[in-house]
């Protein structure tokens, strides 16, 4: 199997010992092909190499070495595989892969732990007013006015907040509550509208929120309370809904028949399995798991709150008909240690997730110096032609107006329509609001970009470890192209090669040389054996001709095996006790095959003549790279770097 060579068989990125220094201080000890080798470079890679050794190399081994991998990696230059799609692919998804944690704050990812370990402390009631953001930039800007003015209308005392929510909101159950939500807890609802309900005052109403892809929101905070934080419990229901009164008098009186028997010692488990009328938990003997405030309708959650560890309630009414609750466990707030790796899920599951890299896109942008042309933008909108979205932004493909700037890099509106994906442009609804969304991330892809380019010119980690996964990516194709594949293919060079050198490759035993014909019963064993007795078949159409006499019912093997080294070939060509079948071949003969005690032809110890020829051709090549590149060694600085 082929293999990579070691500078680049350990590619993760773990911290090494690398640090910044300027040219004086990073001299140039090699300069192979006209392209100069630093000492950071060759000391990082140096002492890698040694970290993966059982026997560490000395500085003097490992320059010779080191010079022959440059010259490879110049050999693939000088090839133009630097400037292959999939080696674009493969460089550029590293890199991307590398740089993750530079485009992320760890610094936000650890506020956003701590605030919601603050927030759990408290539960909160609220109200809320949501309108839909709309498919149209239009239509969202006319929604963000309309609840700005119904939000203005309330607070002056010109409109009251739960008929305005049956008036207006686009949630559904505001038409029966007047939109209030009860008690909601951190982590329950998108990070957008939980900032906004533990950031707002009790009694006061929020300010307009967006929350993507919910709406627009205005949220009235109408109490706080300490949370109880969590209770185990498990039920039994008898379902009433769309019940006539005497069904669900029957259900009333079934439901006390449960009690009683509970009462009196009966198996909650086991009831619950019988007799509960909840698909989701009565297979599961009516547990529920572990829930909080907010997360069950408020007769329930009074109910399973209120009891002590193993209490049971007496018979009680929701929506859904009458149930028995038993409260297994209480679980208060933890520590923050404790209760981190919850937080950390809760956070993966929503945008909080993305924050972290957003707030570091912010800083980036402000560092880089990101600039856009608001006026230039409501221009390019004028300028659009076409009866569709996807007409009017290709009218701007060929527009040159600047539009915005990443530090020294200028972006055109061409460019964002360019940039756009065809499947995005193509079902556009409104041109100028993916418009704004192409530039947006056609700003923060240059963004990165730029950022990638300053950690490779500043940053010697990170700089070392994309040189060292670019060179070896150039290394495994250049050497598979000149060595591997070559050995593979050439099969005349191989030839000669095992010819040039036969006496080197004997063996110490006898070997079978021939075919192995297996059958799934004697009876076909037999018959294949009396057609091939007479008729001439050729070694090479073998295979074809007896899988079109036989199907699936022969197997064939061409093999060159020692006396010892396998029990059907032993029984076939060594007077071998008969083993064990192999699964459904019961049954083998051998078949112009013959028993010879040297190899003939490369092909009988190809492995090993192959690996042999692979050194020739390794060998054959580094001298060609020798003559063909320059090699330039600043001798002063290589002795220092002994030293």
């Amino acid at each position: 199997m082929k293999k990579k060579p070691f500078i680049i068989s350990a590619l993760a990125c773990a911290a090494i010992l690398s640090a910044s220094a300027s040219k004086n201080a990073d001299p140039v000890l090699m300069t192979i092909n006209g392209k100069d080798v630093r000492q950071s470079e060759f000391e990082y890679l140096y002492h890698k190499n040694n970290l993966q050794q059982l026997a560490p190399q000395s500085i003097d081994e490992y320059i010779e070495m080191f010079i022959v991998y440059k010259l490879k990696v110049a050999d693939a230059e000088a090839a133009g595989l630097h400037q292959t799609d999939a080696f674009t692919k493969e460089f550029n998804g590293y890199c991307a892969e590398l740089s993750r944690p530079y485009l992320r704050d760890s610094i936000v990812e650890k506020r956003l732990i701590e605030e919601a370990y603050a927030r759990m402390a408290t539960s909160r009631k609220v109200s809320h007013i949501m309108l839909p953001l709309g498919s149209t930039y239009d239509e969202k800007e006319a929604n963000r006015m309309k609840i700005d003015s119904i939000r203005t209308a309330i607070v002056n005392g010109s409109a009251d907040f739960g008929e305005m929510a049956v008036r207006y909101s686009s949630d559904r159950s505001a038409r029966v509550n007047n939109g209030s939500m009860g008690y909601i807890n951190v982590n329950s609802y998108p990070y957008p509208f939980e900032k906004t309900a533990w950031e707002t005052p009790v009694g006061e109403i929020s300010p307009v929120i967006e929350d993507a892809p919910f709406g627009f929101h205005i949220i009235r905070v109408e109490d706080e309370r300490p949370n109880p934080g969590k209770v185990e419990a498990r039920h039994i229901l008898k379902l009433t809904n769309g019940l006539s009164e005497e069904e669900g008098t029957a259900k009333k009186a079934q439901i006390d028949s449960i009690y009683n028997l509970l009462a009196s010692g009966g198996d909650f488990d086991a009831i619950a399995r019988a007799e509960s009328e909840d698909p989701g938990s009565a297979a599961n003997g009516g547990r529920l798991g572990w829930f909080g405030p907010g997360e069950m309708v408020k007769e329930f959650e009074d109910a399973a709150f209120g009891l002590k560890d193993g209490g049971i309630s007496a018979p009680f009414k929701t929506a859904y008909g009458y149930h028995i609750v038993q409260t297994l466990a209480h679980r208060g707030i933890g520590s923050l240690a404790e209760e981190s790796e919850r937080i950390k899920a809760a956070i993966s599951r929503d945008m909080r997730s993305v924050m972290p890299e957003t707030e570091r896109m912010a800083q980036l942008k402000a560092e880089l110096g990101v600039k856009i042309d608001s006026t230039g933008l409501m221009q390019a909108r004028s300028r659009m032609t076409g009866d569709s979205p996807a007409e009017q932004l290709r009218s701007l493909q060929a527009d040159n107006s600047l539009i915005a700037t990443v530090g020294k890099r200028v972006i055109s509106i061409g460019d964002v329509i360019n940039y756009i994906p065809s499947n995005v442009l193509e079902g556009a609804n409104d041109a100028f609001t993916v418009l704004n969304s192409g530039l947006e991330n056609k700003i923060n892809e240059t963004v990165v970009e730029e950022t990638r380019k300053n950690l490779a010119e500043n940053n010697s980690e990170y700089r070392n470890l994309t040189n060292e996964y670019r060179d070896g990516i150039l290394l495994f194709e250049i050497s598979n192209r000149n060595v591997w594949e070559r050995s593979a293919s050439d099969t005349e060079g191989l030839q000669k090669f095992f010819s040039a050198n036969r006496a080197k490759y004997t063996w110490d035993k006898p070997h079978y040389k021939g075919y192995v014909i297996f059958a799934t019963n004697d009876s076909i064993a037999g018959e294949a054996q009396k057609y091939l007795a007479a008729n001439q078949v050729e070694n090479d159409s073998l295979v074809s001709v007896m899988r079109a006499n036989y199907g699936r019912n022969i197997k064939i093997e061409k093999v060159v095996t020692g006396k010892g080294e396998n029990a059907i070939v032993d029984n076939v060509a060594f007077n071998g006790e008969r083993p064990e079948a192999p699964g459904r071949w019961t049954a083998w003969f051998g078949y112009a095959g013959r028993v010879i005690d040297t190899p003939e032809e490369a092909n009988d110890v190809r492995g090993t003549v192959a690996s042999d020829y692979q050194q020739l051709l390794e060998s054959e090549w580094i001298k060609a790279l020798r003559k063909k590149y320059k090699v330039k060694l600043n001798k002063k600085a290589l002795k220092a770097l002994g030293n």
